[in-house]
């Protein structure tokens, strides 16, 4: 088996908040403990409600935030410390496309002109190559020249997110980072913009870790799926298997509230509450209080992250060798 070309071991990062104007700081683990590896031209989906860790991991992952404990694996050799010239080389080689196209683009440069831009930082070829390149890649993501002279609030929300997805692919990188890349734009654009990151990854041979709520876009495009929670993976397993069999009882409500063509939702988990404020996590496992099979030792015991069978992990004290929850539980 090759050498995948992103693994993550371990990675750790809290953030510090503060209760009220005179309160003391508190700790808030984004994201604890997590652990998995990305191949060559694979796409792997994270998915898991707000709060869950799912942007932070992707920041993480290319070292635009640095970890507090455990570490990144880029090619066969550790990620360098985010902002120095090491790592500012290896951008080349990952990129990101953010949530808010909008947001990403510097709305006092015309759209070309922030595509050409990461090859001038990175020196790729010469100013004709460039401009070159620059028109090729308006095509490749289905602009025009024109789009190019405008100013991104010129261009709607879908050919925005083009945009960026073209400056993103300018330097021509082995690795993608989409972090809820349709969530801003209109239902009718966002089955355009995914067909079309399905198109470019299989004509670039891109990695792409895919960071979304839409259980329905993430199994379109991943081949292997993380689910995650309070900062952790409760679920990982191949697409087809995570959402024909979940196995953790979390990610079971997130497959049975994903609507599917031409059947009901009558079979819907609904989760009371909301998830547990991540500044106060329960004891022993995070999902207990909002589980419908949890147990009592579930409120005192954590669950560990293990191989269920047949490439699938869980973290579920409940998940028996065949990786079938204890529905008796009470």
């Amino acid at each position: 088996m090759s050498e995948p070309l992103v693994r993550v071991d371990d990675v750790a990062r809290a953030y510090h908040a503060r209760r009220g104007l005179f309160g003391r700081p508190v700790e808030v683990a984004a994201v604890d403990g997590v652990s998995f590896a990305l191949g060559r031209g694979e796409t792997l989906g994270i998915v898991g409600e707000s709060g869950s860790g799912k942007s932070t991991t992707g920041r993480l992952v290319l070292g635009l935030e640095p970890t507090d404990r455990g570490g990144v694996v880029f090619d066969g050799a550790p990620m360098p410390k985010g902002g120095t010239a090491e790592w500012r080389r290896l951008r080349a080689r990952m990129q990101m496309i953010f949530q808010d196209p909008l947001g990403a683009l510097d709305r006092r440069l015309p759209i070309a002109e922030q595509i050409r831009e990461p090859l001038d930082i990175h020196g790729v070829g010469d100013r004709l190559s460039r401009l070159d390149r620059v028109g090729d890649l308006l095509d490749r993501v289905g602009l025009g020249v024109d789009h190019g002279r405008r100013y991104p609030h010129e261009l709607s929300g879908g050919q925005r997110q083009r945009a960026v997805l073209a400056r993103a692919l300018a330097t021509t990188p082995d690795f993608l980072v989409c972090d809820e890349p349709i969530s801003a734009l209109d239902v009718s654009i966002q089955a355009q913009v995914v067909n079309l990151l399905v198109d470019l990854q299989a004509e670039f041979g891109l990695a792409m870790l895919f960071v979304s709520h839409d259980l329905r876009v993430v199994r379109q495009i991943s081949r292997r799926v993380v689910v995650m929670y309070l900062g952790r993976i409760v679920e990982e397993g191949s697409a087809d298997d995570l959402f024909a069999t979940p196995v953790h009882p979390y990610t079971r409500a997130l497959v049975s509230a994903a609507p599917t063509p031409g059947r009901r939702l009558v079979d819907r988990i609904v989760l009371g509450g909301d998830p547990p404020n991540p500044a106060d996590r329960p004891t022993g496992c995070a999902f207990h209080p909002r589980c419908p099979v949890a147990e009592a030792r579930c409120r005192v015991e954590t669950p560990r992250l293990v191989d269920v069978g047949a490439g699938r992990r869980a973290a579920c004290l409940l998940v028996a060798a065949d990786a079938t929850p204890n529905r008796e539980a009470a």
